[in-house]
């Protein structure tokens, strides 16, 4: 069983508060250390109050790199675009934002693409924070035609195309990989309500058995995995 220590919440705003916190700790850690932090960020609506306190504080921010875990094959003008979110809330304050995506490129190009845009970074991230959605997904990681290639790759990212597409969004993905995940110094997860948490548990006690994707993307990790759960 994969080892992982839950952290419960009833209110957003003290699960908002405790994340700030714990990333902040983390950003200033890698600064002290090394003079730079890599942050890897998912998108969404949900960690937008996360983000707003850590705008908040005041970090020498041009040291500290952001990527997003994840991203829709779209331009990075796109509202789907990841990247786009990260580049609006960090890159004012002095932040590096990587995107995974970039130009009219196929599946395959993209992640390759993306691939060797993350070779010319200091790996590993200092945190990789990842959700997690009802069927088991994180990052973009789902079932599909690529999915054996997203948990045995040795690349740090790759294109894929879920099966079947989102319905909220229906397009083409670039994700990290396993490999890329599980190279991180740390792992955040944040999920809501009562399915999601089920669903992580049993991925938790399955690992690399798991039908759900984010089992098979977290066997085997040797690092710490915070996982903060609120009920809805």
């Amino acid at each position: 069983m994969i080892e992982a220590e839950w952290w419960d919440y009833e209110d957003a705003e003290e699960l908002a508060e405790q994340l700030a916190g714990d990333i902040g700790f983390i950003i200033e850690s890698a600064i002290d250390a090394r003079n730079e932090c890599l942050l890897v960020l998912p998108g969404g609506k949900s960690p937008i109050p996360v983000f707003e306190r850590l705008k908040a504080q005041k970090f020498p921010w041009k040291k500290v790199t952001i990527v997003p875990g994840d991203d829709r094959l779209v331009d990075v003008t796109d509202p789907l675009s990841n990247a786009n979110l990260l580049a609006r809330n960090f890159m004012p304050l002095g932040a590096r934002v990587v995107p995974l995506t970039a130009g009219k490129l196929g599946v395959k190009q993209a992640g390759e693409a993306a691939d060797a845009r993350l070779a010319d970074l200091h790996w590993p991230p200092d945190i990789v924070w990842l959700g997690m959605g009802t069927n088991g997904h994180t990052a973009s990681i789902f079932h599909g035609p690529d999915y054996d290639e997203a948990l045995s790759s040795k690349k740090r990212a790759i294109g894929l195309i879920p099966d079947p597409l989102p319905p909220e969004a229906p397009v083409a993905r670039v994700t990290l990989t396993r490999s890329a995940i599980l190279s991180a110094r740390s792992i955040l997860i944040t999920i809501d309500g009562d399915e999601k948490k089920r669903v992580l548990e049993e991925a938790l006690e399955q690992g690399d058995k798991s039908q759900w994707p984010i089992g098979r993307v977290l066997a085997d990790a040797e690092q710490s995995i915070d996982i903060h759960w609120r009920a809805k």
